[in-house]
C-alpha cells in the first residue's frame, strides 16, 4: 500500500526556512477533511504550521477548487482559505491569565537566566506559558539566546506547562521595520526543543498583527483578531518534497 507524502515549509516562501511539516494525504474528495497532528513524541490537539501545510497540499498539489477547506480536528473545525499569495487559517483564540512569577521562577530562570521579564501570562487550555521580555532588549538578544531542553524538563515537572513562548516587542526602525513582535517557542515536553515557526502560540497571544519568529530557520506570520472570538493567521508556503510511503 502506498500513501502520498509531502514536505511543506510553512510560514515562508523559501525552501528550507520556515517550519517543515510532513503531510500524509489519505483522502481528497471534498471540502471537509479529518486532520491529526503528531510530534516526534506524541499526538497534539492543535498545530498551526501543519494545518497550513495540509491546506497547501490540497490547494496547490491536489488542486482542490473549493474556496474554503474545513478540517475536523481535536480542536474542533478549523478552516483554511487562499488570499493572494497566502493561506489564511481560522483558529480558536484561547484566553490567557497573569502568571505569578514565583510559581514558575525555576523554569523562567532555566529559559532566560537573569534577563528582565516584563510580563507573564498562562493559558490553561493549551498549557502554554507566555514570557514577554523587557522592551529594552533588541531582537539579536532573543536570536542569540541558548537554551537546554534538559534544563526545561528538570525545572518544570508539574505538567502545568507544555510549551514556553518567549516574546519581544518589535522595532519600528531599520531591518526590523514592520514587525510588531518577535518570538521563539520551546516544547521539549512534546519532544520538540524549539519549533522553528508556530502559529499555535499566536492563538494565546494575538494582540499584535505582524510577527516574526526568530528561530534559526525563521518565518513570518500575519495575525488578525476576529469579532467572533477567533483569530486568522496567514502565511506563505514552500513545497519541498513529494513522494510515497510504502508499507
Amino acid at each position: 500500500m502506498q500513501i502520498p507524502i509531502f514536505t511543506v515549509d510553512a510560514f515562508t516562501n523559501r525552501p528550507f526556512s520556515g517550519n517543515p511539516a510532513a503531510v500524509c494525504l489519505l483522502e481528497n474528495v471534498s471540502s471537509c477533511f479529518g486532520l491529526r497532528w503528531f510530534t516526534p513524541a506524541n499526538e497534539v490537539p492543535l498545530c498551526g504550521h501543519a494545518t497550513l501545510a495540509a491546506a497547501a497540499v490540497l490547494f496547490h498539489i491536489q488542486k482542490n477548487t473549493n474556496s474554503i477547506l474545513t478540517f475536523v480536528t481535536l480542536s474542533g473545525e478549523l478552516k483554511a482559505r487562499q488570499v493572494e499569495d497566502r493561506i489564511v487559517l481560522d483558529l480558536p483564540l484561547y484566553s490567557t491569565y497573569p502568571q505569578v512569577l514565583q510559581e514558575v521562577e525555576e523554569l523562567i530562570k532555566a529559559a532566560v537566566g537573569d534577563m528582565i521579564v516584563q510580563d507573564l501570562h498562562y493559558s490553561p487550555d493549551t498549557k502554554k506559558l507566555l514570557v514577554r521580555l523587557s522592551d529594552a532588549y533588541e531582537r539579536s538578544v532573543l536570536e542569540e539566546l541558548q537554551v537546554s531542553a534538559q534544563r526545561f524538563l528538570s525545572a518544570e515537572k508539574t505538567g502545568k506547562v507544555k510549551g514556553l513562548i518567549l516574546t519581544l516587542k518589535g522595532n519600528s526602525s531599520g531591518k526590523d521595520k514592520g514587525h510588531d513582535f518577535y518570538s521563539r517557542y520551546f516544547a521539549p515536553w512534546n519532544g520538540v526543543l524549539e519549533d522553528p515557526v508556530t502559529g499555535i502560540f499566536l492563538t494565546v497571544d494575538s494582540c499584535f498583527h505582524l510577527a516574526f519568529q526568530c528561530s534559526r530557520r525563521g518565518g513570518e506570520l500575519k495575525i488578525s483578531l476576529r469579532h467572533d472570538g477567533r483569530v486568522d493567521i496567514a502565511g506563505q508556503i514552500a513545497i519541498v518534497l513529494k513522494g510515497n510511503l510504502t508499507f
